[in-house]
């Protein structure tokens, strides 16, 4: 069996991060080919939605949801590549398929400083190789990314509900997000599901002290 391993909503300010592990058996991989499979990116929302329910059919896979809440707490302690790196050793090990080889993007310019983040936190042991861009370079990856992606999604959907608040993406580049971000007081259904420790946040309160604190 091969893994492969993906995030999705790493550079949101709003809600969480979806990571997931799927696995196939190398031999079964063309499937995945055959059906259209690459970076989440590179694919619509339709494609992604449509793609979801086949490649969790063809693929083990488990997802691990980070929630803001509990990215704000580990912060305190932790930079988001050592937050992702176990995660993502979660991810593997939930999996539970010792000896796999695990394709991992890495968030990091340097990957094998993230393949060393994680080997400090995996118990299930394999081989890992980590790069950038893993989510073009390996088919099984981007199965992950869109599995990943699409949960975050719904997750998403899930939170505009609960709020009653059409903030859009939740990434921090994007403009109606910003709205919502950076008048926060206004909206308090949306607090548990910010991101507090962001960069983002923290320059908008040092930019317009009284707005926010």
């Amino acid at each position: 069996m091969i893994i492969g391993v993906d995030e999705a909503g790493r550079g949101c300010i709003i809600g969480p991060m979806v990571i997931c592990a799927a696995a196939i058996n190398p031999l079964d991989e063309y499937k995945l080919k055959e059906l259209g499979v690459k970076d989440s990116k590179k694919l619509s929302p339709r494609q992604r939605e449509n793609l979801y329910g086949k490649v969790g059919r063809l693929c083990k896979y488990t997802t691990v949801k980070i929630t803001a809440g509990e990215l704000n707490t580990l912060m305190d302690h932790h930079n988001l590549n050592e937050i992702e790196a176990m995660k993502v050793a979660v991810a593997i090990d939930h999996l539970g398929i010792p000896g796999a080889t695990s394709y991992i993007d890495s968030p990091d310019n340097v990957p094998a400083k993230f393949g060393k983040r994680i080997e400090k936190y995996l118990k299930t042991k394999g081989r890992l190789v980590c790069e950038n861009k893993a989510d073009d370079t390996y088919v099984i990856v981007g199965a992950a990314s869109i599995i990943a992606k699409v949960t975050r999604d719904r997750e998403i959907e899930r939170i505009k509900k609960e709020t009653g608040l059409e903030f859009n993406s939740g990434y921090t580049s994007d403009p109606e997000t910003q709205k919502f971000v950076h008048n926060r007081k206004a909206y308090p259904a949306l607090e548990p599901y910010l991101r507090t420790k962001w960069s983002t946040l923290r320059t908008e309160r040092q930019k317009k002290l009284s707005e926010f604190e």
